[in-house]
């Protein structure tokens, strides 16, 4: 199934600023992304807590965890799912990072990632560097599909 993005947004492209948001978290704490300025981010918006290839994705990461702390990086899952359903997720499979909610769905449109057809965000990412620009994007044509590890953070290392 190939994915159904918003008419009305178009994913921020390599080059552009990324935009801004202001999201709750796993840990009780909004996270604005323009706060973290002078610091290298990888938005990952991920379809549906609990679902096979967004747990297997996740926890992956979790498991990677050093590699991106190494390389600077601050890792911000986005969801769909509610702050209460992220907080399971996150305790349930040990996950060290915290999860942002984007319960209304604002975020996921204003970065042209919501699949219209399940209301949930399509899978994608977004490096964003310290000054606050999109320096690599690629959104999945396909729920079930993710970018290793391995993928992503070659595109870090060609960022830095």
């Amino acid at each position: 199934m190939t994915a159904t993005t918003n008419a009305g947004s178009a994913p921020p492209a390599v080059g552009a600023s990324a935009p801004d948001f202001t999201l709750p978290s796993t840990s009780g704490q909004s996270v604005t992304l323009s706060q973290l300025r002078d610091k290298s981010v990888l938005i990952a918006f991920f379809p549906l807590a609990f679902s096979p290839t967004c747990t297997a994705e996740l926890c992956e990461m979790r498991d990677d965890w050093d590699q991106f702390a190494s390389r600077g990086i601050t890792v911000l899952p986005i969801s769909v799912d509610s702050t209460y359903a992220l907080k399971e997720y996150k305790q349930k499979y040990g996950m060290k990072v915290d999860l942002l909610s984007d319960f209304k769905r604002e975020v996921t449109v204003r970065y042209g990632v919501l699949n219209e057809a399940r209301f949930f965000s399509n899978r994608a990412y977004f490096l964003i560097d310290r000054n606050g620009t999109v320096q690599w994007a690629h959104v999945e044509e396909n729920p079930s599909l993710k970018r290793t590890n391995q993928e992503i953070l070659v595109e870090v290392d060609r960022m830095t």
